[in-house]
């Protein structure tokens, strides 16, 4: 096997690196044999694996399943999928998964997204810290006698969507849908088909070298085809997915991106209004109009850290119905508490679909307050640039519950993050209005790139 420091590649909820030089077909088929002896000592006897539109996919998928049934358990391939139609293989046949995608990052990088039955999480705490572990020792030889049987699973995944979103009495509209020749492709003409829509595609054609643009609807840059082409269309709404399709981002009858927050408050009160008094989650630099509004509509909110990982448990513990992340996360009780752009846009649609007035007027009362999104700055003393924040904001509310956020008397606030894996500060701020939004963040940064 192909020598790997195994630290560089198993990140705190996934797999991932560059294919040829981080990630290899030995490497992989012992991460398969691994995770094999892993699940298959809590009793599992098969598991999932389906792969994107990478050119890489198909072989690490293929190597991982020999891992597996290497150690005698047997593997259902679902061939071509989105992230969330692997959660809806885990859920619906109650077996573990894998999920061959590097989701949004470019063409020479792969990974692998692992879950137990029922779609439970495999992060860092829960599994892949064992399975890199046992990589390195060496992974004992197993039985072998495990099978591979192919199982085609879109049109039930579409079926059982559809089936969680009454889509009866929505009126037509025309939506644009940008898949960045990622697995919008496969998945959006199966789940939107037969519905009173009229599709207008943007790179449905699966291609894994992502010709057109990346396929990171979170990056500005990367939602100015789709804004386009909703104005130039006459288009009722536009939808961008990211490279696996399991994030969703809207952008209105103007071209106006929507933000995830006002997404995330917009399904909160479809699903409160299905479960009152439900606890709805939301992570921390999530707009606060969404705590506010689940209080209003009479549910829970209840405030996480960022990251899949910390939602999915904190949704475990309290019975959630739903929950929302700033980066286009949306998770639902329904679907295993596992995150589906898919089932966050057919609630959209479904809500506009359902009343007269443009997405722009229907999205006012979700959007309160203005954000500066996600702003990074290389730095090389984290703790000592968040220390200089905290004293230039000293009298102010903290919070650490994830990085520093800080809590100004005019309702204003922003929070301040390390990466994890690269020498960065993750800045977000939310104030009143957008002057005030740039004030605040050019205070921030001047602190943070003194």
């Amino acid at each position: 096997m192909p020598e790997v420091d195994l630290t560089q590649i198993v990140k705190a909820y996934d797999i991932r690196g560059v294919v040829g030089e981080q990630l290899h077909a030995d490497t992989v088929r012992e991460i398969g044999a691994a995770l094999a002896r892993l699940v298959g000592g809590e009793g599992a006897r098969t598991v999932a694996v389906g792969y994107d539109m990478r050119d890489s996919s198909p072989e690490l998928a293929a190597a991982f399943a020999e891992g597996v049934t290497g150690q005698g358990l047997d593997v259902v391939d679902i061939g071509l999928a989105s992230t969330d139609m692997l959660y809806y293989a885990a859920g619906t046949l109650d077996v573990p998964g894998a999920m061959f995608t590097a989701s949004h990052n470019p063409a020479k990088y792969n990974g692998i997204k692992l879950c137990r039955a029922g779609a439970t999480p495999i992060g860092q705490d829960t599994g892949l810290t064992a399975i890199r572990e046992a990589v390195e020792q060496g992974v004992p030889d197993g039985p072998g006698g495990g099978t591979v049987s192919r199982r085609a699973m879109v049109e039930d995944y579409a079926t059982y969507l559809r089936e969680l979103v009454d889509l009866s009495e929505i009126r037509p509209l025309k939506v644009v849908v940008d898949a960045g020749n990622g697995m919008g492709g496969f998945t959006v003409p199966e789940v939107l088909g037969g519905l009173p829509l009229d599709v207008v595609p943007l790179y449905f054609e699966l291609d894994g070298t992502f010709p057109n643009h990346e396929a990171n609807p979170l990056d500005p840059a990367n939602l100015v085809d789709l804004q386009k082409a909703v104005v130039a269309e006459g288009a009722d709404l536009g939808l961008a997915f990211d490279g696996d399709a399991d994030r969703c981002f809207v952008v209105d009858e103007r071209g106006e991106p929507v933000s995830p927050s006002a997404i995330t408050g917009l399904v909160a009160t479809r699903e409160l209004a299905k479960a009152p008094g439900a606890t709805v989650i939301h992570n921390l630099i999530t707009s606060r109009a969404v705590p506010e509004l689940v209080a209003e509509l009479g549910g829970k909110p209840v405030r996480t850290r960022v990251g899949h990982s910390f939602i999915k448990q904190t949704m475990a513990e309290t019975g959630a119905v739903f929950g929302g992340e700033h980066s286009a996360h949306y998770y639902f009780k329904d679907f295993w508490k596992a995150d589906s752009g898919m089932l966050a846009a057919l609630h959209v649609l479904a809500a506009l679909g359902e009343q007269p007035r443009p997405l722009s007027e229907l999205m006012e009362s979700y959007e309160r307050y203005a954000a500066s999104g996600e702003i990074n700055s290389t730095v090389t003393d984290q703790a000592g640039r968040v220390a200089a924040v905290r004293e230039a904001y000293a009298g102010a509310e903290f919070d650490e519950l994830d990085g520093l956020t800080v809590s100004l008397p005019d309702g204003s606030w922003f929070n301040l993050r390390a990466s994890n894996t690269e020498p960065l500060l993750r800045l977000n701020v939310e104030a009143a209005d957008a002057d005030a939004v740039a004030a605040l963040r050019d205070a921030v940064l001047a602190l943070v790139r003194a």
